[in-house]
């Protein structure tokens, strides 16, 4: 019984309301790149559109179907990604990653509102969902600016 009292924890307020509200989602016509991560293990989707000018994300555009944990990262990516480079993206994702398999720091900002995220540490079952938004957001950055210096 402790273990499912746990998995309510797991889904505080702060993550429902993230799940709840995500930002930029909607497709955009005519993006840059496009990119859609899949975690085989739980089912969870996420397609990434974006569109990089001068070395940042200009455009961004997301379709979720995932539980609320990957729902809540993808609302923090979200609303931080505007603006950022690959390489932050990038270390956005490496750094949740490390976050939520070896209790590493906390993603630098603009994507420190992961944080919420870090009591899914336990819940190894969980980690590929919360990452789909930053590994499809990730792969989409690099894809279009190399069809920008192409």
């Amino acid at each position: 019984m402790s273990g499912e009292n746990d998995l309510i924890k797991l889904y505080s307020g702060k993550i429902l309301e993230l799940a709840a509200d995500i930002p930029h989602l909607s497709r955009l016509d005519a993006p840059g790149a496009t990119v859609k991560k899949r975690s085989p293990l739980c089912g969870s989707t996420v397609t990434v559109d974006l569109t990089m000018i001068d070395g940042q994300v200009s455009e961004f555009g997301q379709d979720v179907k995932a539980c609320a944990l990957g729902q809540a990262a993808a609302s923090v990516v979200g609303s931080a990604i505007v603006g950022c480079t690959a390489e932050q993206i990038e270390q956005a994702r490496d750094a949740l990653r490390a976050m939520l398999k070896e209790d590493g720091p906390t993603p630098p900002a603009p994507f420190d509102g992961l944080e919420v995220l870090r009591p899914a540490q336990a819940y190894k079952n969980r980690h590929a969902s919360i990452l789909l938004a930053l590994e499809a957001a990730s792969e989409a950055a690099r894809q279009s600016e190399s069809a920008h210096s192409a």
